[in-house]
């Protein structure tokens, strides 16, 4: 056998306890994850948006208790949980709409680099949080 031949790698499983929280993942990684975080967390709200949707359609008088909700809250719920919910609901539709676009973008061009993958993935976060920052202040009165 030759013996200046490399060591083959040794893989081993990942233990949680221990190398999770010392691994770190790649953007493109991240992005992924946080898309199907993002789609569970708008299946989870979907009859808070059919709710919403009802409420803003249906007459002037339901419009009204629709913007009262965002003013003095429903039930037991205060308005600013309301308006936090709709924020975290606002971020998902953004990021789950930009990394979609993006998977959809590498599947046509196959343009799958790991630098395309980088850039694509800071594109996706930076834009998602950018817009639901900018969406935050108006549902938050700000301007």
């Amino acid at each position: 056998m030759n013996e200046t031949a490399k060591k083959r790698p040794e893989f081993r499983n990942i233990n949680v306890f221990s190398d999770v929280s010392t691994y770190r993942l790649p953007l493109a990684a991240l992005v992924s994850i946080l898309h199907r975080v993002s789609g569970l967390l708008m299946l989870l709200l979907l009859p808070l948006i059919i709710w919403l949707f009802d409420k803003s359609v249906t007459s002037e008088i339901s419009f009204g208790t629709f913007r009262s909700a965002f003013d003095a809250g429903v039930g037991f719920i205060p308005a600013w949980l309301l308006k936090l919910v709709v924020l975290a609901l606002i971020w998902s539709y953004l990021h789950h709409l930009f990394a979609g676009v993006r998977h959809l973008w590498m599947d046509v061009t196959h343009n799958t680099t790991k630098e395309f993958g980088r850039q694509s993935a800071l594109v996706t976060l930076v834009a998602a949080v950018v817009l639901t920052l900018v969406l935050g202040a108006k549902l938050f009165g700000l301007y």
